[in-house]
């Protein structure tokens, strides 16, 4: 681990912050353990369980699902415990990383990007929590149901609570952490149990056979649809370094990724993918909305305490997953006049800019806009840090010159126009799918075919141009 002690030079930079600053070594304190506990309270939330059951109601039987989630997640894993080194190694957030590659103006691309893609998500799990607020209400109060905009004025509800709790702090965020978890999967398990007991057991909820008559119409399907579920993770395995910066050692913030992600996300969403199974047995239509599925209980208590789970539980994985990354990387456009909390608030209104109900009308844009769309442009982002850490820069950075003007990340004038370029070029190609439908495949595959071409491209450009690697790789 590298210590990192900031110099009056780099502490009067405008390019530093307390937040974007390397963690001391006295902030090293996350393990094993802390890291297995992150992606358990990451994985156990909602979207997990739609995610899995977007797959049920596109078609695929469970054993197809479930595979198709193992598989994306096991992929995932790949860039997120390789952008996972440096943080660890040199305790910088992720938009600070950027600057290596992207410059240090030119990160803000970088970082922009993973914002905006948060941002949407914020305002989808802020809609979800609305969504639960409107069906507690109803419960509670059946006339509500004849409230004009009811959803819309729940969904601004709960904005407003989310906003409330990230005025409160950083600190307070971490009080809400570890709760989401078991009382999600509590949640979950409570819908297995309703499942099980309504379908008339395992047999019938796992009968329902994949609508794929053809191999070929099963990989029309598989194949956007395994690409969403890199997406899904896509977002973090860019801003992983912001929590790896705190590991004490390499080792124990592999292994603590490597046991928990993949298995958490496959085991929750086997949970959604049964539920869901068993609605097309029951109601005769897949149900992927678990708050709307919660909706049709009998028990008014049952449905009170299972959305007030919800609403705890989203709360917490929102501001979690959701803010805290878009905060530091809205600190990144001005380190001087923008921090945590101004970071946190400009998330909350570009929330409800990027429309989320539209984004959840239905599965087909969920997987297929949202998920592959927004895979296009953060593959190529993975692709061109990967590159630069591992293969042009051989894991050696310049912590100084990462918060300094005129230094080696300059580039041209704070911009690396090579990297923008590449990145270009991989979002590019993976896009043009949606315009020659011929070559539909591209965008079918956004993540992978634009964190491919940009790593090539993007290592053959710097190759043209090694005065911008370090004197010591000559």
């Amino acid at each position: 681990m590298n210590a990192f002690m900031p110099t009056s030079r780099i502490e009067s930079s405008p390019l530093y912050n307390e937040d974007l600053a390397p963690a001391t070594p006295e902030r090293r304190t996350w393990g094993t353990y802390n890291f297995a506990a992150l992606w358990v309270s990451m994985s156990v939330n909602i979207l997990t369980y739609m995610l899995a059951a977007s797959l049920i109601q596109g078609g695929m039987n469970w054993k197809q699902a479930v595979a198709t989630v193992f598989l994306g997640n096991t992929i995932v894993l790949i860039p997120m415990l390789l952008n996972s080194h440096p943080g660890a190694r040199y305790g910088i957030p992720f938009p600070v990383l950027a600057r290596a590659s992207f410059g240090v103006l030119g990160a803000n691309f970088a970082a922009v990007l993973r914002a905006l893609v948060a941002c949407g998500w914020f305002g989808i799990q802020t809609w979800i929590g609305g969504e639960a607020i409107n069906s507690l209400i109803s419960t509670l109060a059946p006339s509500w149901r004849q409230v004009a905009h009811g959803p819309a004025i729940c969904f601004m509800a709960f904005w407003l609570i989310n906003l409330l709790v990230i005025l409160k702090g950083i600190e307070y965020i971490r009080f809400l952490q570890g709760v989401s978890a078991p009382v999600l999967l509590a949640v979950g398990l409570l819908l297995l149990g309703w499942a099980y007991k309504s379908a008339g057991g395992f047999g019938p909820m796992l009968s329902a056979p994949s609508r794929f008559l053809t191999f070929s119409d099963f990989l029309k399907f598989l194949i956007p649809a395994l690409n969403g579920t890199v997406g899904f993770w896509a977002t973090v395995s860019l801003n992983i370094p912001d929590f790896t910066r705190f590991a004490r050692s390499q080792r124990q913030q592999v292994i603590g990724q490597a046991l928990a992600l993949p298995t958490t996300m496959t085991l929750y969403s086997l949970i959604g993918i049964l539920v869901t199974s068993a609605t097309v047995v029951i109601y005769g239509r897949a149900i992927w909305d678990p708050v709307q599925l919660l909706s049709r209980f009998h028990s008014p208590t049952a449905v009170v305490i299972s959305l007030l789970a919800i609403l705890l539980a989203t709360l917490n994985v929102n501001i979690g997953a959701n803010v805290v990354s878009p905060a530091n990387d809205f600190s990144n456009l001005w380190p001087r006049k923008i921090n945590f909390r101004t970071g946190g608030i400009i998330t909350c209104f570009m929330g409800i800019a990027l429309m989320p109900w539209k984004l959840l009308s239905d599965y087909g844009t969920f997987i297929f806009g949202w998920l592959g769309g927004y895979a296009a442009f953060l593959g190529p982002v993975a692709g061109i840090m990967i590159c630069d850490y591992f293969v042009i820069r051989r894991r050696v950075l310049l912590l100084d010159d990462l918060y300094l003007r005129g230094g080696i990340y300059e580039y041209s004038r704070g911009f690396n126009w090579l990297a923008i370029l590449a990145l270009g070029l991989g979002a590019g190609t993976a896009l043009v799918g949606l315009v020659l439908s011929p070559l539909r495949v591209l965008y079918d595959y956004s993540w992978f075919v634009g964190f491919a071409v940009a790593f090539v491209a993007y290592a053959v450009l710097m190759g043209l141009l090694r005065k911008n690697v370090h004197p010591e790789h000559g």
